[in-house]
Order: structure tokens, then C-alpha cells, then sequence
């Protein structure tokens, strides 16, 4: 790290004179002297969150070597957050207290306080602590819209529990579309980031927070030059939300959308491969009604461009319900405008602890859950339950960790309740439907207690 600093502090000084000095005129300078001011300044608002819950392994946010940089079964881990308030409003990451049964933070100071959840969203994998306290130290908020690929950049957190590690590198890029989080786009930079940095804040060379570190690209669990911030725009909107009502609306008008690629551009007549394609409009919806047709492709939302499909997907989420939105298409070779009412949907509230009783997948050998609305928007689906683990029985008779279940027996499962309902009506050989990714296949199963074949 030393090495690396001093690499890049020679570099400098060697291309100008002075004090510090910009490598383009809207780049941030990096200071010569170190980061030590900017690290004695904000690292006082940057704390260590310990959390214990329950042995229910907690939600990955990982797909295709994306994962969350925080250990996966255990029942004590931790990880980073930082104070946006001198009364003790803290913001970090969902995955890092999701199912917390006892959450603590610790200050650099060594002071300890239990925190309390004020709300959750796990969609945006956004939470907000609350602990007893008065006149902490708090974070300077910047803009993450005015940093470049290049500019420094500078993470505080506690990687594998090492309270308040500073780690340093540059934005690698911006606007970068993963796995899981079809409405949102980070900041992709090769700060060190490793289990225990997630929840923490990503600086500016000015000191500011424009991102939390949320996940990094690795094959081995740990840094591999990959790391992945959430603007810290997007995570206020998600805090002011939370804070006001304890949960998230967002806004929705009933599409799915693609990406467009040079053939498609072509085919199109688009000037350029930009814009999101629309591929579904939902029945109904209000999309149809504005009159969205599959084939338009989106090329401004309220006046700002869409240059891939989740930047449509994300201005459209940020729109309140029952907003007249302003969409610029082209269609036939020539661009026009179609009003559209937005439509709203709440993001689901944290799942709650898991009952001692024994559930109908429990007793089939796996876990499930419901749908959320835009999770069954996307999959073009009504109902069905996505099934997140399988024990050795049930991966025998077929059954798959990410299975959608959408019938049992020929009757559509819309809950876990009616899947308990169906399976007591059941006696001995039943068929699950399910899909998996493109495909729907019938998974014989057995419905009496404790067996995967009859």
C-alpha cells in the first residue's frame, strides 16, 4: 500500500510543480502529503457493526461470482456503517443486519451501543441503524454523478473485523449493470474491499461519501480488483424514504426492457446503439394504456437520456406513483413522445424470523419464498415461490436451489400456505411444475413428511 502511494505521489510530482496538482481540469487532486487529514477527519464517523441472528443462513447477494463481502452461514458476522447524523442515524448495508437478532456498533472511540433497525430495503440492499447517542461526528455527503473514472477514492471499514482499515485505489468505471439489481448501476473501482468492508463509506479525494461498498467480483471469497459501490445518491433517496414512512415505494409502468446492440440499432434505424428496447408491456398496465408498444425503444425519461436499458428502469423507479412521466421513443424510425402515469409498488418489508413449526417445504426438503411484484413483473409470472435451499433428499429427487414453483399437482401455488394446503390434500406421489430459467419441467416429488421419493 506504502509502495503504491508513494508510485503514485512520484508520478505526480514528476508531471507538475507545486503542492498537489490535477491531471485534468475535472479530476480531484491527489494530495501529496497523503490521505492521513482526510482519514483523521471522516474515519471518526466510520463504525464497526457486529450482528448475531438466528442459524437461518443469510440472503446472498451473489450471481455468476458476484457476492456480498460478508461470510455466509455463520451466526455472528459483521460488517461497516457509517453516521449520517450527530443523533445516532447510521446507514449500511441490508445484507449486513438482515435477521439480526442483536445488532451492537462500536465507535473508534470504543464506545459500544445496541442498535435498533429504523427500516430495511432489501431490494437496494439499504438499512438504516438507530443507537442512543448524542454529538457523534458525522460524514460529508458528495455528488457521485461528478467523479470520473480515474479520480482516487478512498474505503474505510472493518475487512475480516479489522476495525477502521483504510484502503485506497481509483473509480474504474461507472454506471456498471449486476446480477440482482436490474434498476440500479455502481460505482466499479479497485479499491481493497473483503468481507467485514460492506456498509462502509467510499470517499472522495475531498472527503465526501459518494458510495457504501456493497460487493466485489471474486473467485476465492476475498479482493480481486473488483469492488462495487452503491451511489450515495440513490442510498438517500432510499434513507428519506425509510425514515418517513419505514419502507420504499418505487415507481413502475409495466415493461420489461433490453439492451440495444448494434444490430438491433441497425435494425431499428437508431442512429447509435443506445437506448432501452422494450420487449413485453404488461396487459393492462399503464404502459399500454400511455400506449408503450413492445419494439419502442425508450430514448429519454423526463428529459434525461437512457443510454442502457437499466438507466429507463431506474429513472422510472425514482418516479413517485400517479406522475405524469415524459417519454421520449423511437418507433417507425422517428422519435416521439408518449405520456405515461407512473404506477407504484412497495418493496417488501424484511422477511421475519422463521416459525418453529415445521412448513410445507420443510417437510419437502427445501426452502422457499414468495415473489415480489416486480420479481413476478420480470419473470412474467402470477404468483409462484422461488425455492433458495435444498437438502440432500430433495436435490435428489430433482428439486433445484433457484426452482420457480408454480403448481403443485396441476393447482397454481401462489404462497407457502397454499403449498402446505395442497400438500395435505396430497397422498404419496406428487408433480411439482417448476421453471427454471427458460425452461418448465415437472419434478416428481413425495408428499408424505420427511421422503423425497415415494
Amino acid at each position: 500500500m506504502a509502495a503504491r502511494m508513494q508510485g503514485w505521489r512520484r508520478g505526480l510530482v514528476a508531471a507538475c510543480l507545486g503542492v498537489a496538482c490535477t491531471l485534468a481540469p475535472a479530476a480531484a487532486p491527489w494530495p501529496v502529503a497523503g490521505l492521513s487529514a482526510l482519514v483523521k477527519a471522516q474515519g471518526p464517523a466510520v463504525v464497526h457493526i457486529g450482528v448475531e441472528r438466528d442459524a437461518t443462513p443469510p440472503r446472498r447477494y451473489s450471481d455468476r461470482g458476484l457476492q456480498g463481502a460478508e461470510p455466509a452461514a455463520d451466526t455472528r458476522s459483521f460488517g461497516t456503517g457509517f453516521i449520517l447524523e450527530a443523533d445516532g442515524l447510521i446507514l449500511t448495508n441490508a445484507h449486513v443486519v438482515a435477521r439480526g437478532t442483536q445488532i451492537r456498533v462500536t465507535l473508534p472511540d470504543r464506545r459500544e451501543f445496541k442498535a435498533q433497525v429504523v427500516g430495511l430495503d432489501a431490494a437496494s440492499d439499504i438499512a438504516l441503524l438507530r443507537i442512543e447517542a448524542q454529538g457523534l461526528p458525522t460524514v460529508r455527503i458528495g455528488d457521485p454523478a461528478r467523479a470520473e473514472p480515474g479520480d482516487g477514492v478512498v474505503a474505510i471499514g472493518s475487512p475480516y473485523g479489522f476495525g477502521n482499515s483504510v484502503t485506497a485505489g481509483i473509480v474504474s468505471a461507472k454506471g456498471r449493470l449486476l446480477p440482482g439489481a436490474d434498476a440500479m448501476q455502481f460505482l466499479q473501482t479497485d479499491v481493497p474491499i473483503n468481507p467485514g468492508n460492506s456498509g462502509g463509506p467510499l470517499f472522495n479525494l475531498q472527503g465526501e461519501v459518494i458510495g457504501i461498498n456493497s460487493r466485489i467480483y471474486s473467485r476465492s471469497g476475498g479482493y480481486q480488483g473488483l469492488s462495487f459501490a452503491i451511489p450515495i445518491d440513490t442510498a438517500m433517496r432510499i434513507k428519506d424514504q425509510l425514515l418517513a414512512t419505514g419502507r420504499v415505494t418505487r415507481g413502475r409502468i409495466g415493461v420489461s426492457v433490453q439492451e440495444v446492440g448494434q444490430a438491433l440499432a441497425d435494425t431499428f434505424g437508431l442512429p447509435r446503439p443506445a437506448g432501452a428496447l422494450v420487449n413485453d408491456v404488461a396487459p393492462r398496465g399503464a404502459a399500454e394504456r400511455g400506449g408503450l408498444r413492445p419494439g419502442d425503444v425508450i430514448r429519454q425519461v423526463q428529459g434525461r437520456e437512457v443510454v442502457q436499458a437499466a438507466d429507463a428502469l431506474g429513472l422510472i423507479a425514482e418516479q413517485p406513483p400517479g406522475r405524469t412521466l415524459r417519454l421520449v421513443v423511437w418507433r417507425e424510425r422517428a422519435e416521439r413522445v408518449i405520456e405515461v402515469q407512473v404506477e407504484g409498488y412497495d418493496a417488501p418489508r424484511a422477511a421475519p424470523a422463521a416459525s418453529s413449526a415445521p412448513s410445507a417445504p420443510a417437510r419437502l426438503g427445501f426452502a422457499v419464498r414468495p415473489l415480489a411484484p416486480h420479481e413476478q413483473q420480470l419473470l412474467r409470472v402470477e404468483g409462484g415461490l422461488l425455492v433458495q435451499r435444498v437438502n440432500a433428499a430433495a436435490s435428489r429427487a430433482g428439486v433445484q436451489a433457484g426452482d420457480l414453483i408454480l403448481a403443485f399437482n396441476g393447482q397454481p401455488i401462489d404462497s407457502a400456505e397454499t403449498l402446505a394446503n395442497e400438500l395435505e390434500l396430497a397422498d404419496g406421489a406428487a408433480a411439482l411444475l417448476v421453471q427454471r430459467g427458460a425452461t418448465r419441467l415437472f419434478v416428481p416429488i413425495c408428499a408424505r413428511a420427511g421422503q423425497a421419493k415415494c
